[in-house]
C-alpha cells in the first residue's frame, strides 16, 4: 500500500484568538505537517503573546514571514489575520495553489470579499469561511426540524450574540484593521446561521448602534447594536450584538438563536452547557460538549483531501459581509432602511 503524503498546512497570523484553537486542532490530527507565521505580531499592541513566543507556547514550528510560509508550498492555509488583511493573504495563497480557510468576516468590504472569491475560483482552490457555530449539534438539530416541515413555515428569528470586549487583541477596536466594532464582530455569526436556515438572501437591513459601553475608553468603534433583517419570504430576523459581558465573566459570552414557526419554536444555544463553580480567583466556567473549532477544521481538512467544496463557502462569506456593510450604513444614517440589490 502506498503511503499517503502528509497534508501541509500553514497558519497565517495569530491575530485572531481562534488561531490558538485552530493550531491545537490541527496538531491533534494525524497526517498533518504544520507551520505558523505571524510577522505582524511583533509590533501589535496586544496584551496576549503573539509571534514566535506564542508559537513556542503552542508547540508549532514557526517561520518569520508570509513569504517563507508560501515558499514551504503548503497544501492549505488557515488565515487568522486582522480582518482588513485577509485579501492580501487569500490572493497569494490562491496563486500558490493552496486551499484556504479564512477567519470571519471574509473581508471589510464587499469588493474585497468578491475579489477573494473570484481569485480562488480562478485558481481552482477551496475558499471556506470560519463559521464554527454551523457545526454545533444544536444548530444541526434545529435545521433538521425546520427542513422536515414539521414546524411549518418560519415566521421570525431572534438572534443574540453578546460577549466580552476582546481587549487582549487591540486590533478588534481599530476601525481600519477590524472594519468596525461589535456590528462586525458579532453580527456575522448569526447572519451565517440565518443564511443556512432560511436559504434566501436578505432584502432589507435596518440597524442602530452606539458606543455607550466602555465610553470611558474613548473607543473609535461601536460597542453595541441592534440589526433587523427582512427576507423576501416575509421572515423578519433581529440580531442583538454587543460587547456587553463584563471583563470579570468566566466565559467569553454566548450566542442564541430562537426560531418562531407556524407550529412551534426551536432555540439554538450551543454555549450554555458547562460546569460552574468558584476558585481562589472567583467564578469559574468549564464548557462541556464538542469543540466547534475542531469540527470546523476537521471538515476543512476532509474537504481538501476529498477535493470537494465545504460549507460555509465564499458565497455566504460575501453575503454576510453585505449584511454587515448595510447595517453600518443604516446605523450611520440614524436607522434608515438599506435595501440590498
Amino acid at each position: 500500500m502506498t503511503a499517503v503524503r502528509p497534508l501541509r498546512v500553514a497558519v497565517l497570523s495569530f491575530a485572531h484568538t481562534h488561531a490558538l484553537s485552530y493550531v491545537q486542532a490541527l496538531r491533534a490530527m494525524p497526517g498533518i505537517e504544520l507551520i505558523a507565521t505571524d510577522p505582524d505580531g511583533a509590533t501589535a499592541p496586544d496584551d496576549a503573546p503573539r509571534g514566535a513566543e506564542l508559537a513556542a507556547e503552542l508547540g508549532v514550528e514557526y517561520v518569520e514571514s508570509y513569504e517563507q510560509a508560501f515558499a514551504w508550498k503548503p497544501d492549505a492555509v488557515v488565515i487568522a489575520a486582522e480582518n482588513s488583511r485577509h485579501r492580501a493573504l487569500v490572493e497569494p495563497a490562491a496563486a500558490a495553489g493552496a486551499h484556504v480557510l479564512c477567519e470571519k468576516p471574509l473581508a471589510t468590504s464587499v469588493e474585497d470579499a468578491v475579489a477573494m472569491r473570484e481569485a480562488c475560483e480562478r485558481a481552482g482552490v477551496i475558499l471556506m469561511v470560519a463559521y464554527p457555530v454551523r457545526f454545533a449539534p444544536s444548530f444541526r438539530d434545529a435545521l433538521a426540524q425546520i427542513r422536515s416541515g414539521g414546524l411549518g413555515r418560519v415566521l421570525s428569528v431572534t438572534g443574540v450574540n453578546n460577549g466580552k470586549l476582546p481587549q487582549d487583541r487591540a486590533w478588534f477596536t481599530d476601525p481600519q484593521l477590524a472594519g468596525g466594532g461589535a456590528l462586525v464582530d458579532h453580527v456575522v455569526h448569526c447572519a451565517d446561521l440565518l443564511d443556512e436556515l432560511l436559504g434566501e438572501r436578505v432584502r432589507t437591513v435596518r440597524a442602530v448602534s452606539n458606543g455607550t459601553l466602555y465610553a470611558d475608553r474613548d473607543l473609535a468603534v461601536e460597542t453595541g447594536g441592534m440589526v433587523t433583517l427582512q427576507y423576501p419570504s416575509g421572515v423578519i430576523a433581529s440580531i442583538d450584538c454587543s460587547w456587553s459581558w463584563p471583563v470579570s465573566s468566566p466565559t467569553w459570552g454566548g450566542l442564541t438563536l430562537q426560531v418562531v414557526a407556524e407550529h412551534g419554536t426551536v432555540t439554538v444555544s450551543p454555549f450554555t452547557q458547562g460546569v460552574a463553580g468558584h476558585d481562589a480567583h472567583g467564578e469559574t466556567w468549564d464548557p462541556v460538549g464538542l469543540d466547534l473549532d475542531a469540527l470546523l477544521l476537521a471538515e476543512f481538512v476532509a474537504a481538501v483531501r476529498d477535493g470537494r467544496q465545504p460549507q460555509p463557502d465564499a458565497g455566504v462569506g460575501v453575503r454576510t459581509v453585505e449584511i454587515v456593510k448595510a447595517a453600518q450604513a443604516s446605523a450611520a444614517r440614524g436607522g434608515e432602511v438599506v435595501t440590498l440589490v
